[in-house]
């Protein structure tokens, strides 16, 4: 159908047509009036149609299982279809810290956006280690300095993968002072 203004044919002649109403021989049924028994049995049961989780696009647990059978106990219960990569929500936030950080929570800046509990833990790292990069080069110049600045990011690395992998199971956040409040503004705002 041309819906130009200028046409050399009329459009009203193109156009197809709507079927005619259909006219049935009996009368609404009078509001007032009894309604006819149809037997007590649910017409919704002896449908054909299949159950809506027919139609889910999810992906069920019991198909897949990526970590279903975990000896370590108690960890089972994780969704694990609540992060975009194939690991658990646990072991994605541990990466933040132990990917050559700040890098491991830039790459998953990048990949994950269904946990808002791995990106907290992406943000934090990817802010307190870039502020920890900053510091070494400023303080490169001492050796005594940059070791221990170097034993605390190690001690920081091991403080926080621990606390990113054991509060998984309650979705707590260990937030550090200025940089934990600023990735849980990000966090907050995406």
């Amino acid at each position: 159908m041309d819906f130009a203004p200028y046409q050399d044919t009329d459009p009203q002649s193109t156009r197809a047509l709507s079927p005619p109403p259909q006219r049935s021989t009996s009368r609404s049924p009078n509001p007032k009036s009894p309604l006819p028994n149809r037997g007590t049995t649910d017409p919704f049961l002896a449908s054909s149609l299949p159950a809506p989780s027919h139609f889910s696009h999810e992906p069920r647990e019991e198909s897949i299982s990526f970590g279903n059978t975990d000896l370590e106990g108690g960890r089972s219960n994780i969704n694990l279809f609540d992060t975009s990569l194939p690991l658990r929500l646990d072991h994605e936030a541990m990466i933040a810290y132990l990917l050559l950080p700040p890098a491991g929570g830039v790459f998953l800046l990048l990949v994950e956006h269904k946990s808002d509990y791995v990106r907290f833990h992406a943000w934090q790292s990817s802010l307190v280690f870039t502020a920890m990069f900053i510091i070494h080069l400023i303080f490169s110049w001492s050796s005594v300095l940059s070791w221990i600045l170097f034993v605390f990011d190690l001690g920081l690395i091991a403080f926080l993968t621990f606390h990113a992998y054991q509060d998984a199971n309650n979705l707590d956040r260990i937030e550090l002072p200025f940089f934990g409040g600023l990735a849980s503004s990000f966090v907050d705002a995406e």
